[in-house]
């Protein structure tokens, strides 16, 4: 972060500045644990904590200032909302770079895929500044930004919504030079009622385009292909770049898209030119779509085809909890993808599960896909199908809120213990541990706030 003194964030921000002298700041925490000497520490009241409280330790640990919404101990900015005023300096802050260099910030959003493009990224273009984690809301952007430097060329932001208007909000803080939009699902429904109005805030992020500004956008996702008539796409300094699985017509294409153990291998082509081989490290055939949107902001960052199919196919999980294949000494392989779910991604890990598992058996482990709305019931049923039809050898279901898995399994195969319920972790636990033999593959999968990450954690640390 480039040094700022704290009157210049205090203008930034509309605060007022209550110190005695004028500090600098050199870079911005929000979890006081993590505080390094000339800190800005940001305090947010949540929940269940109150960051005003944990001020006295983050001065104790070097902070130079503190941006908070109640007086403390310390030299501080104190505005009446923490959360825009945070916005607000990461909104200045990105645009007092713009003038000091030439940084492009790409922006990434989608139902699924966001933070798996978003790692390719961090890696095809190392050089970059790319989110720690899924820091892609109206807090974890803004940090994000505030980590920028004077000669940084790339600045990759997720940006994620789950209700109208999150992505223009985002897209005020940090004005988009690339554009990725990658799919339109079902994940967040609740908070939008329809598939048709979570894709025109999928689409709202091209509104957020500069001038010359570059859109990518996945032409295998009908809902997403149609954001190409959008109007600010009409503008003559304003272009669009599309990917897909073949068909005509595309800017990059994969064809012979196939799969080695769950790993994803295809040829990238660009139209009318090179053609690159690409073989993956991630596992799941979904990902495919990612590396396509990879490869293409790679390409528009100044990268040859051959040079981003070859990193494309290095590239590693970054981000915990996301299709991680962990191979345990006992043999028992543990898919984790239990970073989040939705009925799409849910879909695409039960098929890799599948072509990881081979000839051994495939335990799935599914808990609640949240935030479904009035969709929820339909779709974990859809699950307890998709588990029967790929015929996936078990099926334990766990939480009440995903039990309509269950039973549409039961019901669709007549299973009889292929197809289990647990109410709890433990038990899920308890059952796999009395189950799992070495060269079975267990897929574990549910939304963050199920806490199934923690099964995860347990199953693989359990003998590492």
């Amino acid at each position: 972060m480039r040094a700022l003194t704290a009157q210049w964030i205090a203008n930034a921000v509309g605060g007022e500045l209550i110190a005695d002298v004028d500090t600098t700041v050199t870079s911005v925490e929000k979890d006081s644990r993590l505080v390094t000497p000339g800190a800005l520490y940001v305090a947010f009241v949540g929940e269940r904590v109150d960051g005003h409280e944990y001020a006295p330790r983050a001065f104790e640990l070097g902070a130079t200032l503190a941006l908070v919404s109640q007086p403390v101990a310390g030299p501080h900015v104190l505005v009446d909302d923490v959360v825009a005023a945070l916005g607000a300096l990461a909104r200045a802050y990105l645009a007092l770079l713009r003038t000091e260099g030439d940084i492009r910030v790409i922006g990434i959003t989608g139902s699924n895929g966001k933070t798996t493009t978003k790692d390719l990224l961090a890696q095809v273009l190392p050089e970059a500044i790319a989110p720690q984690g899924s820091f892609n809301n109206e807090i974890g952007l803004p940090l994000t930004v505030l980590r920028a430097e004077p000669q940084t060329e790339f600045l990759v932001l997720e940006m994620g919504a789950s209700a109208p208007g999150d992505l223009a909000y985002l897209t005020t803080i940090a004005p988009l030079d690339v554009a990725v939009v990658l799919t339109v699902g079902t994940a967040h429904l609740g908070g939008y009622g329809s598939p048709e109005a979570l894709a025109e805030e999928k689409a709202s992020l091209l509104d957020g385009l500069v001038p010359g500004g570059v859109a990518i956008l996945n032409d295998d996702d009908p809902r997403v292909s149609a954001m190409a008539t959008r109007p600010v796409l009409a503008a003559d300094d304003r272009r669009l770049v599309t990917f897909g699985v073949g068909g005509t017509g595309r800017t990059v294409t994969a064809s012979r898209v196939a799969a080695q153990a769950g790993r994803p291998t295809f040829d990238a082509a660009v139209a009318g030119g090179a053609v690159a081989p690409v073989s993956m490290s991630l596992v799941g055939e979904h990902h495919v779509t990612n590396a396509l949107a990879a490869i293409c902001v790679a390409l528009e960052a100044g990268r040859t085809l051959v040079d981003a199919a070859e990193l494309v196919g290095h590239a590693r999980p970054l981000s915990p909890h996301r299709m991680a294949l962990t191979i345990r000494p006992d043999g028992v392989r543990i898919l984790d993808d239990s970073y989040n779910a939705s009925p799409e991604s849910m879909r695409a890990a039960l098929r890799a599960l599948k072509d990881v598992a081979d000839a051994g058996r495939s335990f799935a482990v599914v808990g609640e896909m949240l935030e479904m709305g009035e969709a929820s019931l339909a779709a974990h049923e859809e699950v307890g199908l998709d588990a029967v039809r790929l015929r996936i050898d078990h099926l334990l279901v766990v939480g009440a809120g995903a039990r309509a898995a269950y039973v549409s399994a039961v019901r669709e195969g007549s299973w009889g213990d292929e197809a289990a319920f647990v109410a709890t972790i433990d038990e899920a636990r308890e059952f796999l541990e009395e189950r799992v033999i070495g060269g079975d593959t267990v897929l574990i999968k549910g939304s963050h706030g199920t806490g199934l990450w923690r099964l995860a954690d347990d199953l693989v640390g359990a003998t590492a």
